[in-house]
C-alpha cells in the first residue's frame, strides 16, 4: 500500500488519500480502549495517514487530550508530519448534553486557546466550527479564524456541515480548505448541490462517516446490543426495520467485494475515493478506525481499484436514497446543511 497525498482544495495544505477520525476513540461509539486508541494513531501515522481530526467537545476534551498525548509519544518524524482538523462551537454540560452552538468571535478565539493547550501544540492547521450558529453570520466565524491565522494560531480555514449558500458567504469572506460533512453509499445528500458548489470554487470535502458510523462496514451484526452510550441506539438508521433493510445493503454490497476478494469496508471506502478521483482527487475519506486491526482493514482500500462496471453494479446494489432512515435524530437534523 502506497498512501497518495494531494492538496486539500486551492488553499489547503497536502494531505494523505484517508484521514483518521479520532471522536471514536473517546465519545459516542461505546467504551474505547486508551491504550489501542494512542497505538491505532501511531499506526496511522506510520502508514502515511498525516490528516487527523477531533472537536474539543469529543467528551469534553477528552479526545484533544488523548491526541496530545499520541503526539507526544509518537516519534519526532511522525508528530511533525501530524496535520490537525479541529472542529469548534458545540456547547456541552456535565452531563453530556448538547446546549447548542456558539460561533461569536471572542468564543471562537477562546476555544481555540483551549484547543491548542489540550493538544500540546503551537497551532491548528484547519479550523472549523462544527455546525452553523444560526444567530450569528458565518462572515464573522470565518473572520475570527482568518483573524487566528494572522496571529499564526491557525493554518487553514475548514467548514463542517453547511449548505450551498453558506459556503458560498463564507468564501467570499475568506480562502475555504474544505467542507467536513457526511458522505458514504448511503449518505449522498451532498451530491445535489453541496459538492457542485465545493467544486465549483476549488474546496475539498473531508468525508466522514464513510462506514457510516460502522453500518456498511460488513461488521455489524443483525442481533448486536448496543450499549446506552453508543450514539447508534439512537441512530434512526439502528433502528428496527430500517437496520435490517439497511443489513440487507451491506448483504448485497458483500457479494461485490467477495467476488473482488476485498471486504464490505474496503469496498464501501474505494466507493468513496472514486468519487474523488474523478475530480482531481478533491474527496478525502476519514476512517473513524478506533483499533489497529480496522485501520489495516481501510488502509487496505487504497489498493481496491473500482472500474466503471464495478461502479455501476455497486450503485445497482445501493442506490442513492436506499437507506432507511435519518441519518441523525430528528432534533440533530435541523441543524445540518444537507439532510
Amino acid at each position: 500500500m502506497t498512501m497518495r497525498t494531494h492538496s486539500l482544495g486551492t488553499t489547503g495544505p497536502q494531505v494523505s488519500a484517508l484521514g483518521l477520525g479520532c471522536m471514536g476513540m473517546s465519545a459516542l461509539y461505546g467504551d474505547a480502549d486508551r491504550t489501542e486508541s494512542i497505538a491505532t494513531v501511531h499506526a496511522a501515522l506510520e502508514a502515511g495517514v498525516t490528516l487527523l481530526d477531533t472537536g474539543d467537545f469529543y467528551a469534553m476534551g477528552h479526545n484533544e487530550m488523548l491526541i496530545g498525548e499520541a503526539l507526544r509519544t509518537a516519534p519526532a518524524g511522525l508528530r511533525e508530519q501530524a496535520l490537525l482538523s479541529v472542529k469548534f462551537g458545540a456547547l456541552r454540560d456535565p452531563a453530556g448534553g448538547w446546549s447548542g452552538y456558539d460561533g461569536r468571535p471572542a468564543a471562537v478565539k477562546n476555544f481555540a486557546a483551549y484547543s491548542l493547550q489540550r493538544l500540546g501544540v503551537d497551532h491548528i492547521d484547519v479550523y472549523r466550527i462544527a455546525r452553523l450558529d444560526p444567530d450569528v453570520p458565518i462572515e464573522e466565524t470565518v473572520g475570527a479564524i482568518s483573524e487566528l491565522i494572522e496571529q499564526g494560531y491557525v493554518r487553514h480555514v475548514g467548514l463542517s456541515e453547511v449548505g450551498a449558500d453558506t459556503i458560498r458567504r463564507a468564501a467570499a469572506t475568506a480562502p475555504i480548505s474544505d467542507l467536513q460533512i457526511e458522505y458514504s453509499l448511503i449518505s449522498r445528500g451532498i451530491e445535489e448541490s453541496v459538492l457542485p458548489t465545493t467544486r465549483e470554487l476549488g474546496i475539498s470535502i473531508t468525508a466522514y462517516g464513510v462506514l457510516s458510523r460502522g453500518l456498511i462496514s460488513g461488521h455489524f451484526t443483525r442481533d448486536r446490543q448496543l450499549a446506552a452510550n453508543d450514539f447508534r441506539s439512537m441512530s434512526p438508521r439502528f433502528q428496527g426495520e430500517n437496520l435490517q433493510h439497511n443489513l440487507d445493503l451491506v448483504d448485497a454490497l458483500r457479494k461485490i467485494a467477495e467476488r473482488k476478494g476485498v471486504s464490505v469496508a474496503q469496498i464501501a471506502v474505494a466507493w468513496v475515493l472514486a468519487q474523488g478521483a474523478r475530480h482531481n482527487d478533491d474527496i478525502v475519506p476519514l476512517v473513524g478506525a478506533r483499533t489497529r486491526e480496522r485501520l489495516t482493514e481501510s488502509l487496505g482500500a487504497l489498493d481496491v481499484t473500482l472500474e466503471a462496471a464495478d461502479l455501476a453494479e455497486i450503485e445497482q446494489a445501493v442506490p442513492a436514497d436506499a437507506a432507511a432512515g435519518d441519518r441523525y435524530p430528528a432534533a440533530q437534523m435541523a441543524h445540518l446543511g444537507t439532510k
